[in-house]
């Protein structure tokens, strides 16, 4: 089954509807301003939390940010010991 994680600002009718038509799960927040409130998995939410914490703390090496490698793999090298310094201390 395929989902879609994103934030309140993605919260449309026309989306939601189009996202199950296409056979995918949208799990987004429903809008404060919202009617009816909007139900959505709330546990595999906060779990991209996780994901964008993880690209923030990538990006605070200068050369993962920046992206001085030309070559894909010394890019993909780049950011394996970026994560590895990064979660592993």
């Amino acid at each position: 089954m395929k989902r879609l994680i994103a934030d309140r600002g993605y919260d449309a009718n026309l989306l939601r509807s189009k996202l199950r038509d296409q056979g995918t799960t949208p799990i987004i927040p429903g809008r404060r301003n919202r009617k009816q409130p909007i139900q959505y998995d709330e546990r595999r939410y906060r779990d991209r939390w996780l994901v964008e914490a993880m690209f923030c703390r990538l990006k605070d090496f200068r050369r993962v940010a920046t992206r001085y490698d030309k070559l894909a793999r010394n890019y993909q090298s780049a950011v394996a010991l970026a994560a590895a310094i990064a979660f592993w201390l």
